[in-house]
C-alpha cells in the first residue's frame, strides 16, 4: 500500500520487531504491493529484513474478522515454514519465527506483524508476461510445491471467493444511493453499467464450478498468486514471496496464472504426470477477477476516503469490470 497504516505508530511497529530479537536502527517505508504495509529494516547488527503489517480487518481470504484473519494468517505463514524447513523448498520466502516461535505477532487487535529475510534480486510486476524459459522454470518450482505433503496448517481453499455473497448483494442495492464515500456513487453507477455482464460472468462461475467438483481431481498445496509480481529473481534463481494465499486448492489454480492454454503448461504434466484441466484454469482465471470485484465493492460501499490508494482500487475495479464485460462480447463472436 502506498499510505501508512492507519494509528500505527513507529513505536509501535519497533515493540514488535523486539518480540523477534530485531533492534532497527533504519526503517523505511516500502510503498508496494496492495493490502499489506511493508518496510525495510537494517537492524543494529547489520542484518537488514521486509517487514509487513497485515491490516486484520482488511485480509478476508484469512478470515471474516480480525480475529479470524490473524488465525488464517498465522496457518499460511506457518505452511510456508513447514515447506521450507521440512521439505527443503528453498524457493519458499518464509518468515522467520519470534523468540517465542510465533510466526506472526499482533500489533493491538487490527494489525500483525510478519518478518522477512532480506532477498537480493529482481521483483517482476503484475500483469507482466513471462517469457518461455522464465515460464519453465516457474513451472518446475510449482510442480515441486504441487508435489509436497500438505502441512497440518495448511487450509483448505473454497472454489467460491470470499465475499462472492456481497456482490450479489450489491447487485440488488443499485436503486439506492452509496455514501461511503467519493467514490461510491461513481461505484455504483459503474456496476450499474456492468450488472448484465457481471450476472452472466457469475452463472459462468457456477457452471465451471459444477463441472470441477464432478470432476473430483485432489488437492494440493497452492501458493494462490504466483504471478511475476510475487516472483523475485536472485543469482541462485527464482524465490517466491506472499504467502499469505496458500491453501489446498486445484493445481490450476496456480497454473492458470501463467497460461490459460494446457498446451503452455506441458512442462508441468512432463513433471507431475497431471494434465491442466481447461475448465479449471478458466475457473480460476474468473474466480481471480470475481475476487477482485468483491473485494473493490466492498471498498467503495464502506466508508472511504479519497487517498491515492483508492485510487488504485478504483482503477483495478473499473479495468476488472471491463475485462470480464469484454470476456462476455468475446464468447458471442466465438459463438457466430
Amino acid at each position: 500500500m502506498k499510505a501508512f497504516p492507519e494509528n500505527l505508530r513507529n513505536e509501535t511497529l519497533t515493540r514488535g520487531l523486539a518480540a523477534y530479537g530485531i533492534a532497527p536502527t533504519s526503517l523505511t517505508y516500502a510503498p508496494v504491493g496492495f493490502g499489506d504495509h511493508h518496510w525495510n529494516v537494517t537492524a543494529d547488527d547489520g542484518r537488514d529484513w521486509f517487514v509487513t503489517v497485515s491490516d486484520l480487518e482488511h485480509k478476508a481470504h484469512c478470515g471474516a474478522d480480525a480475529a479470524s484473519a490473524l488465525t488464517g494468517l498465522r496457518q499460511a505463514m506457518d505452511t510456508a515454514l513447514t515447506l521450507r524447513v521440512r521439505d527443503g523448498l528453498g524457493f519458499v520466502v518464509a518468515p522467520v519465527a519470534a523468540t517465542d516461535g510465533r510466526s506472526v505477532v499482533p500489533l493491538g487487535e487490527r494489525y500483525a506483524l510478519t518478518v522477512f529475510p532480506h532477498v537480493a534480486g529482481r521483483t517482476g510486476e503484475f500483469g507482466e508476461r513471462l517469457g518461455d524459459a522464465d515460464r519453465e522454470r516457474v513451472l518446475g518450482l510449482l510442480a515441486r510445491l504441487h508435489g509436497s505433503t500438505p502441512p497440518a496448517t495448511t487450509a483448505a481453499t473454497p472454489l467460491e471467493p470470499a465475499g462472492l455473497s456481497g456482490i450479489h448483494a450489491a447487485l440488488d442495492d443499485l436503486t439506492g444511493t452509496w455514501s461511503g464515500g467519493p467514490y461510491a456513487e461513481p461505484a455504483r453507477r459503474l456496476l450499474t453499467a456492468n450488472a448484465t455482464a457481471l450476472r452472466a460472468r457469475l452463472a459462468d462461475f457456477d457452471a465451471l464450478a459444477r463441472h470441477v467438483r464432478r470432476a473430483g481431481a485432489p488437492r494440493v498445496v497452492t501458493h494462490g498468486e504466483p504471478h511475476p509480481g510475487n516472483l523475485v529473481h536472485g543469482v541462485d534463481g527464482y524465490h517466491l514471496v506472499d504467502w499469505d494465499t496458500v491453501g489446498l486448492a486445484l493445481p490450476e489454480r496456480d497454473l492458470s496464472l501463467l497460461a490459460d492454454d494446457p498446451a503452455a503448461l506441458a512442462t508441468y504434466t512432463e513433471l507431475t504426470g497431471r494434465t491442466p484441466d481447461a475448465a479449471a484454469l478458466e475457473l480460476y482465471r474468473l474466480r481471480w477477477s470475481l475476487l477482485d470485484v468483491a473485494e473493490f465493492t466492498d471498498w467503495f460501499r464502506a466508508p472511504h476516503e479519497g487517498t491515492e490508494d483508492t485510487q488504485v482500487a478504483w482503477d483495478g475495479f473499473a479495468g476488472t469490470l471491463e475485462q470480464l464485460a469484454d470476456r462476455g462480447r468475446t464468447e458471442v463472436i466465438d459463438s457466430n
